[in-house]
């Protein structure tokens, strides 16, 4: 298992009711299954996640990149603009 900490910006802090959290997921986790397991818990913030930016340790991540141990994980609503 590993901890990870969990950044919630703009409109997913909304979603979520939270600025920051660390959680424990399991070795090998993904970012769609983080997707998943938070969904679970913030059912309000299932839309919005589908369409949800994500970095780890300050890069951009996929779906299918691995979350390593002591990771930080920031989560930003999709944007456009013109």
């Amino acid at each position: 298992m590993n901890e990870i900490t969990i950044l919630f910006f703009a409109t997913m802090r909304d979603h979520t009711g939270e600025r920051k959290i660390s959680i424990t997921v399991p070795e090998n986790t993904q970012v769609s299954s983080l997707k998943a397991i938070l969904a679970e818990r913030y059912p309000q913030a299932v839309a919005a996640l589908d369409a949800t930016l994500v970095s780890i340790n300050r890069d951009y991540a996929f779906d299918e990149d691995l979350i390593p141990a002591g990771a930080e994980v920031a989560m930003f609503p999709h944007v456009s603009g013109g």
